[in-house]
């Protein structure tokens, strides 16, 4: 099966341009610079339309994409910045005529159904419209239809989170740590789009070196670095990674193998 990826976020929780800075990549007229909350769009050819996370921008990225229809949701955490825009999910019920699936952890689903009872618990609510979500738990693998999605542990400092592989693309956001587990399941890979934040270190999140360091053992075709703060201008940036690695972008789209039909 085909699938086009569509990088519908690519910045940190603060986005690029932070309130208030006035830094030369904040000030950028280049629209590679502009990084919304971090998010992705799977559609796969024939197939579901997935996204991953529901990003605090979720709506002006469907509108910039040209986003009407949403089959399923995988949650890779319950960070502010990949869950808050959740409500905006309303409007594709609407479109679609009834609850769309989600995928995510035991605690995330747990902080899900606690930070947004209202759509999980919604009696006595009157009036506004309740997004409509079918929360699953997993563990393990599991389809979307004909797609089989692997989750991959991740640690995004102390907590597990979860990244994620539908055929020969993974999608890595918001870790400093690939745990033994996890590097069986990264295996012969196209396309990786993994977390790579600025130069300097940080408690949960890789740098560009240590991003580059998975690459290296991972060693997939091509990678995207994401989830970049306002410390790595992108053509400059660009032009100092290595063949087969760069830095994504809002609205970067990417064809992939999304992997035989599950069977």
């Amino acid at each position: 099966m085909k699938a086009i990826v569509t990088v519908l976020g690519s910045g940190t929780s603060h986005g690029v341009p932070m309130i208030g800075c006035a830094c030369a990549v904040c000030q950028s007229t280049d629209p590679r610079d502009r990084r919304s909350r971090p998010s992705i769009h799977i559609n796969v050819v024939g197939g579901p339309s997935i996204l991953v996370d529901t990003s605090t921008d979720l709506r002006q990225q469907a509108l910039a994409n040209h986003l009407a229809r949403v089959d399923a949701i995988l949650f890779t955490h319950s960070h502010a910045d990949h869950i808050m825009g959740l409500d905006d999910v309303r409007r594709f019920n609407m479109m679609q005529g009834g609850a769309i699936p989600a995928f995510a952890d035991e605690r995330t689903a747990a902080d899900l159904r606690r930070m947004f009872s209202y759509v999980f618990d919604p009696a006595g609510e009157k009036g506004g419209g309740i997004p409509q979500i079918a929360l699953t738990t997993v563990s393990g693998p599991f389809s979307i239809g004909d797609v089989r999605v692997q989750p991959v542990p991740l640690f995004h400092g102390a907590r597990p989170i979860l990244g994620y592989r539908i055929g020969k693309f993974a999608y890595l956001t918001d870790c400093n740590r690939v745990p033994d587990e996890a590097w069986p399941l990264l295996a012969d890979l196209d396309i990786l789009v993994l977390d790579a934040l600025r130069h300097n270190s940080h408690p949960t999140h890789f740098t560009v070196a240590e991003a580059l360091g998975v690459v290296e053992r991972v060693k997939p075709r091509q990678t995207y670095f994401t989830h970049m703060c306002h410390k790595l201008p992108h053509a400059e940036t660009n032009a100092s990674l290595p063949a087969g690695v760069e830095l994504a972008y809002d609205g970067l789209v990417v064809p992939i193998d999304a992997g035989d039909k599950w069977t």
